[in-house]
């Protein structure tokens, strides 16, 4: 099985030491995304700017991997407040339809940005 980092030209210059996401045995893992700009600077926005710019982010990896949002089987957020989560389960369904990937939600656990995501996606071998 290769173990192979995904890169891009038009994906942010990330300041810490992680690859945007691992292609592995027909597999994506997508690290961690954020609201960034393509400096790899953390933009601070509403909630529904840092969920797009997040969003935007993860579809970039995803096209440089071979995929898309629809190979995604697996989400993992982050919201930093509970009282936006039901606004992240709108926003969530514009990107993701039936059957939808895996999930799983963790709240409370952010510093300065509101939301994070990190997806796995499945394209075969």
């Amino acid at each position: 099985m290769s173990i192979e980092p995904v890169t891009a030209p038009n994906l942010p210059k990330y300041k810490l030491p992680f690859s945007p996401a691992i292609k592995a045995g027909g597999f994506i893992f997508v690290s961690g995304q954020a609201s960034l700009d393509d400096d790899g600077n953390v933009v601070l926005d509403t909630f529904d700017n840092e969920f797009h710019r997040t969003m935007s982010c993860i579809q970039r990896i995803l096209t440089a991997a071979g995929a898309s949002l629809k190979h995604v089987v697996q989400v993992k957020s982050y919201v930093r407040d509970p009282e936006s989560v039901p606004r992240y389960n709108e926003l969530y369904r514009q990107y993701f339809s039936e059957p939808y990937p895996a999930r799983s939600t963790i709240v409370k656990c952010l510093g300065q940005i509101q939301f994070e995501m990190d997806v796995v996606a499945y394209v075969g071998e």
